[in-house]
């Protein structure tokens, strides 16, 4: 029986082997997507204990503790810290075979040169050694990101924030991380939820201009992307709980954000028309710009009414969706195509059974000089586990051009999570060290050696040109 999480974790032949540990391990990082706090990266935050870094807004590990049969008290509530780690200590020995098991690990191995396994019986000293160490400076949240070898950062952050934190990383010659807005601007879009015309008067203010019709809204967000780019900003982002594509006439339209601004509700219908005209045009801003766009797909957010009020959104209550994807994403993009305004975009669904129809579409509107244009983003979500990691590579694989892709990204508010690059650098590895022991790719280590590091970072690296 081999050890638990050895050097050579999840790595199945020689070939695997010799792939991670020559080719893919001490690649550095480009972290496209990810919700880190650029506030906490510029004031180098450090961190009062463990539970603080590693439970404190994790969503990830809070569902999994929930299945325990543990009171919320204990995982987002007013509980002391050292209560909320020991019931995550607790759910441990249970979550074998998830994902959260092997970067658990992971994160405590990689940071913390702890080796042993998290449970009931260990969590005291666990809990001990990891608050001794996060005394110590190099464990801060720039500490963590320099020791992950890590060379540039996306942040997620909306058309009205002021970016002060971002400016003042680029101006400290101290700290060598690139550290990038992402401009997502879900609430301008959201027309149908509560709070629109609130968020439409504020982007009013931040963008200094007046906002009563749909070509207000849409100055106003160009004025933002103009600010966004200024401040080194390459990447868009949107949260789609489904492909939207109904068209309107403009009259039809301002009748809708009429309404919204009114404080009435919209319907599903009216949102999607709306939806439909603010995307096709923030796509062509995006051309324009030569950013990057980025459509998240297929989640149903916030399930648990009752939690949702108590909570809020983002703290659990998510799932994957499935809705219909192919036809409406293919007339977006086509939108975009016909006058040769697409810009290069990120395609990635939270239903894994999307990943083939994702891909094909993808096939259709490849090219313009830029390899891998339009890309099947890194399995996502629920779907970054193993099994996960290499359906979403197999698909791409058997449509598309594996050796383009894009890699890994964090999606993480941790600044511990960079080990998933970790993770999935062995998966990356195995797959292909499989199909090369199998015969299924040629015997060549230069070859798959450069595939490798490609896709760990250098095709991340050219494709967004930070």
């Amino acid at each position: 029986m081999k050890k638990f999480m050895n050097e050579d974790f999840m790595l199945q032949n020689k070939t695997a082997k010799t792939l991670y540990h020559e080719y893919a391990k001490d690649m550095p990082i480009i972290d496209y997507h990810c919700h880190l706090s650029p506030k906490e990266i510029a004031d180098n935050k450090k961190y009062k204990n463990i539970t603080e870094i590693w439970l404190g807004g994790d969503h990830y590990k809070w569902r999994v503790i929930r299945g325990n049969g543990v009171l919320e008290k204990y995982i987002t509530g007013d509980s002391d810290d050292k209560e909320k780690f020991m019931k995550w200590a607790e759910t441990m020995p249970y979550i074998m075979g998830n994902p959260l098991y092997h970067w658990t690990h992971l994160e405590l191995k990689r940071y913390f040169g702890i080796d042993k396994i998290l449970s009931p019986q260990t969590a005291e000293e666990i809990w001990e050694r990891c608050n001794s160490l996060l005394l110590l400076d190099e464990f801060s949240a720039r500490g963590f990101i320099l020791r992950s070898n890590v060379e540039s950062i996306c942040t997620t952050d909306d058309p009205v924030d002021n970016l002060e934190y971002h400016r003042s990383l680029k101006n400290d010659k101290s700290f060598p991380v690139k550290v990038l807005p992402t401009f997502r601007p879900d609430k301008a879009l959201n027309i149908n939820l509560d709070g629109f015309s609130e968020y439409v008067q504020l982007l009013s203010k931040t963008a200094d201009c007046d906002i009563s019709s749909i070509e207000d809204i849409k100055k106003a967000l160009s004025a933002r992307i103009d600010y966004f780019h200024d401040n080194g900003c390459r990447i868009s982002d949107h949260a789609l709980e489904y492909s939207i594509y109904h068209d309107a006439d403009g009259a039809e339209l301002e009748r809708i954000f009429r309404k919204a601004l009114n404080g009435e509700n919209v319907d599903q219908i009216g949102a999607d028309m709306y939806k439909t005209h603010l995307l096709v045009f923030l796509g062509r801003e995006y051309a324009k710009k030569g950013w990057t766009m980025q459509l998240h797909m297929s989640t149903i957010r916030n399930n648990n009414t009752r939690m949702f009020k108590e909570l809020g959104p983002d703290t659990g209550y998510d799932a994957m969706g499935d809705s219909h994807q192919a036809k409406a994403l293919a007339l977006f993009l086509d939108a975009l195509d016909r006058t040769s305004e697409l810009p290069k975009t990120i395609l990635y669904s939270l239903n894994p059974g999307d990943n083939d129809i994702l891909a094909t579409i993808m096939g259709c509107f490849q090219g313009g000089g830029i390899p891998g244009k339009i890309q099947l983003g890194s399995a996502w979500w629920f779907n970054d586990h193993k099994e996960g990691m290499e359906k979403q590579m197999i698909a791409l694989a058997n449509q598309g051009l594996l050796g383009r892709f894009i890699g890994m990204l964090t999606d993480s508010r941790s600044f511990l999570s960079y080990t998933r690059h970790e993770y999935f650098r062995r998966v990356l590895c195995n797959l292909i060290g499989r199909w090369a022991e199998d015969g299924e790719v040629p015997d060549d280590m230069d070859l798959l050696g450069n595939m490798v590091q490609e896709i760990c970072y250098y095709n991340a690296k050219n494709y967004f040109e930070f």
